[in-house]
């Protein structure tokens, strides 16, 4: 710069424009700064996670999610929070899934009412634990999903037995099933005996016709009988018509065999048999002869 009150050259006013100049020279602009992505962490409460991040449990044990009437405050407030698995851990476990997962960055293993319900009434976030410890093998998945449902009202026993048979595959036993269930084997035994129902009997349970105690019955019967015996227990045969008859006399006292007189004996003798008089004259003409025949008719005669 020239001395204050001095003239300034023309070259030096060359040699402050420009690439030089401290007004129009070009500033590069500071990076800009980028967001770090954190990671939730296990057992982290994620709070209003958008619906459409989220996706029911596609391994849920249950057929049906039953009427959502009673989680239709959800709309206003949410009790209690889900628990979610996050999409990479699901998909290490079942990689075939990724096309069904769509764009959700969770699997809601518990709450997938909940998640229906916030769906139907209008919810856009929900409550989430995350809880990826849980995606360790399938086995702890399914016992996840099926210890929430059992016992549950809205839960049928068909669809309690598909999980008990779904959870002694991954488990590898029935014995391993139960105790992880904290349930009896005859108790596991039960349920999954239930799947041995033809069609129409499992229609029946569901429906609340057939009782599960004779559900279990029935489920020893061959597959191609069952129906018909259960019809026979709905409809026995109704019991023969009892014919009527005669009152039975009321017995006689009978008098010691030693004070009865000989015609009293005889007389004995001949009701005992039932005897017909047509019968009895029968047997008189063939085992009496003609003089004894005489002789009884003449004694007849006379009494």
């Amino acid at each position: 710069m020239p001395p204050k009150g001095g003239r300034a050259n023309f070259a030096s006013l060359v040699g402050a424009v420009g690439d030089n100049s401290p007004v129009d020279r070009k500033r590069t602009p500071a990076p800009a700064k980028t967001k770090t992505t954190i990671e939730p962490l296990e057992g982290q409460l994620l709070a209003d996670v958008p619906v459409d991040q989220l996706i029911a449990n596609p391994r849920n044990p249950r057929d049906e999610l039953g009427d959502l009437s009673d989680l239709a405050t959800i709309a206003d407030r949410q009790l209690q929070p889900g628990t979610v698995v996050s999409r990479t851990a699901w998909l290490k476990l079942w990689p075939e899934d990724e096309d069904d997962l769509g764009a959700a960055q969770y699997i809601v293993v518990n709450g997938n009412r909940r998640l229906a319900a916030a769906q139907k009434y209008g919810r856009p976030g929900l409550d989430v634990v995350l809880r990826d410890s849980i995606a360790v093998d399938k086995g702890e998945i399914l016992w996840a999903a099926t210890s929430e449902n059992i016992d549950r009202r809205d839960f049928d026993v068909l669809e309690e037995a598909k999980a008990v048979e779904l959870m002694v595959s991954e488990f590898g036993s029935a014995d391993a099933a139960a105790k992880k269930l904290g349930r009896s084997k005859g108790w596991v035994s039960q349920r999954r005996a239930l799947l041995k129902l033809a069609p129409e009997l499992q229609a029946a349970l569901r429906a609340g016709d057939l009782a599960v105690r004779q559900a279990r019955s029935l489920a020893r019967v061959p597959l191609e009988e069952q129906v018909a015996a259960w019809e026979a227990d709905q409809n026995p045969d109704p019991e023969p018509a009892k014919e009527e008859t005669a009152e039975p006399e009321a017995p006689q006292p009978k008098e010691p065999a030693s004070k009865l007189e000989p015609v009293d004996k005889v007389a004995q003798a001949l009701k005992r048999l039932g005897a017909d008089p047509d019968v009895l004259a029968a047997a008189v003409r063939k085992h009496f002869t003609d003089d004894e025949r005489r002789k009884l008719i003449n004694a007849l005669e006379l009494r």
